[in-house]
């Protein structure tokens, strides 16, 4: 959530800035609920006030033995002017918060001014060369060849979950098994992350405090036997809750947890866009990194966290590239976003296998998590910032299909090895 004093202070500016993010920001709107909510506020304050000169008179009044009937009378009027005035406030604060919600975050001077995907910012490519220049030959996607394979089955999923769910079998299963675990101890081992196990059903609430609701509910999983309750879109979102309405002390700062985890995405409205294979799925595994630093600091995390996401990428010599995404195409809570994008064959294209995000003050001022500093003992809301470290049914298809021989084998990552028996190939089943 946007610090309502700065938006009232540069209200301007800060309405160019949204634009940017196609969001058109109604400044009357906030102009009248803001003022509507401090004129109760005076209201109620001016009452109180009254009230409380009156209870010193009719203390003066009683202690001369004279009457204080007419002062009860008006303190009695007062109350019931209090109670009307105090539902008012009540629910012009919850007007004013309704409409602060729908407000995304602003825009990192950093970022590139566009208005989709094909304005974002190439930044660097892995190995120096932009791979999608050179046209992939004999590269069999990663489905044709798991289904080839016999371990990999839409099929089969699709009878009892419906599309966008997959099966693993065997060798594909393990190699999924095993990206996983390498992916968090490398996090946990290499990186100082500590390893989070989240719930995988969230609250109203918990959503409401990352950004994902109101605005994105269609994109999500919500329980019907169960008000109010939803699956996880993504770990971060209990990640961050962990720490809602907590004081942190400075030098607790920077927190950073890793969690592997099952995740849940409906995601209206991309039907029909990648079905086939591991790439858009309803359900998929993720390393989510979550960090909470000082607002000093956020900048320089979010270089340590997209290296953390980039060393998974390098260690598994897979070919990527770095994107700072433009204004347009910039989430709903993030200031700033840098996406590595990793490069797949088949389709001679590079596609997104993290986003790595800064959100400054926005997601803490929601959930209410704040840092002492030290040197002022002044309170003041902490920095968090998350990112994949990585998606593992996208690394798994990137393996399949940059690791792919002529006969139609995969070759194992040796990084992977150790987590596979020591196996160097997938082959057939019946080899």
């Amino acid at each position: 959530m946007i610090d309502t004093k700065i938006l009232k202070e540069n209200i301007e500016k800060i309405t160019s800035n949204l634009k940017n993010k196609n969001y058109d920001l109604n400044n009357s709107d906030f102009l009248k609920y803001d003022s509507e909510r401090k004129k109760l506020i005076l209201q109620s304050e001016d009452l109180k006030n009254k009230k409380n000169i009156l209870s010193k008179e009719i203390g003066i009044i009683k202690s001369k033995g004279g009457s204080i009937n007419a002062q009860k009378k008006e303190v009695e009027d007062i109350n019931d002017k209090l109670i009307k005035i105090e539902d008012l406030l009540l629910e012009a604060e919850k007007s004013f918060f309704n409409f602060m919600l729908d407000i995304p975050n602003i825009l990192d001077d950093k970022v590139p001014v566009g208005k989709s995907e094909d304005d974002n910012k190439v930044v660097s490519y892995s190995n120096n060369e932009n791979l999608s220049e050179k046209k992939s030959k004999d590269i069999v996607d990663h489905s044709e060849i798991g289904k080839s394979l016999k371990l990999f089955d839409q099929e089969a999923a699709s009878k009892m979950s419906g599309s966008r769910f997959s099966i693993l079998y065997g060798k594909f299963a393990e190699l999924h098994r095993a990206l996983g675990s390498f992916m968090i101890d490398t996090h946990i081992k290499n990186h100082g992350y500590s390893e989070v196990h989240v719930p995988l059903i969230v609250n109203h609430e918990s959503l409401i405090g990352t950004g994902q609701l109101p605005k994105f509910k269609t994109d999500l999983f919500e329980l019907k036997n169960k008000e109010n309750f939803f699956l996880i879109p993504t770990s971060e979102v209990p990640l961050t809750n962990i720490l809602s309405n907590k004081i942190l002390e400075e030098e607790e700062l920077p927190i950073k947890f890793a969690s592997l985890s099952t995740c849940f995405r409906s995601e209206a409205g991309s039907y029909g866009k990648d079905t086939k294979g591991l790439i858009r799925q309803h359900q998929f595994d993720k390393v989510e990194l979550v960090k909470f630093t000082t607002p000093s600091k956020s900048c320089e995390e979010l270089e340590n966290l997209i290296k953390d996401a980039e060393s998974i990428l390098t260690l598994l010599e897979l070919p990527y590239r770095k994107v700072l995404l433009c204004s347009g195409d910039t989430g709903f809570s993030s200031s700033i976003t840098y996406d590595l994008e990793v490069w797949l064959p088949s389709q001679n294209s590079y596609r997104e296998i993290s986003s790595c995000s800064n959100f400054k003050d926005f997601q803490s001022r929601r959930l209410n998590i704040k840092y002492k500093d030290k040197p002022s003992k002044k309170k003041f809301y902490v920095h968090t910032l998350n990112g994949s470290g990585l998606a593992v049914g996208r690394t798994l298809a990137a393996i399949i299909e940059n690791y792919q021989n002529k006969d139609g084998n995969i070759e194992i990552p040796k990084i992977l090895r150790p987590y596979m028996r020591d196996a160097e190939i997938i082959k057939k089943v019946d080899e």
